[in-house]
């Protein structure tokens, strides 16, 4: 069943959509530092990631300086909840974020 997931790449790519598994989000090469789950909060204009893949593991953020967003999604916060005792990750405010078409 299609489920909103996402990966990050070694090079910073934010990859989002509605797939299978999480590798359905991987084009060539890719190599992946984790990855989850999203949703969209439209009253906070947040971009949510949560949760760890299956496949990857949680997000390795302390990997990246830049993230790379899909330009659809400029001007929303992103955040990152971890599921356990960690405090939420504001990638917005900890990375500096670039736009891709």
């Amino acid at each position: 069943m299609a489920l909103p997931k996402f990966i990050i790449t070694m090079d910073g790519y934010l990859r989002l959509g509605m797939v299978n598994q999480h590798k359905d989000l991987l084009i060539g090469d890719d190599q992946c530092i984790g990855g989850g789950y999203y949703q969209f909060d439209w009253v906070s204009n947040r971009l949510v990631l949560d949760r760890a893949s299956y496949d990857f593991g949680r997000p390795r953020w302390h990997l990246l300086d830049v993230l790379r967003v899909p330009v659809q999604y400029r001007g929303l916060r992103i955040v990152y909840l971890y599921d356990d005792d960690h405090e939420d990750y504001i990638v917005s405010d900890e990375l500096q974020i670039e736009y891709y078409e």
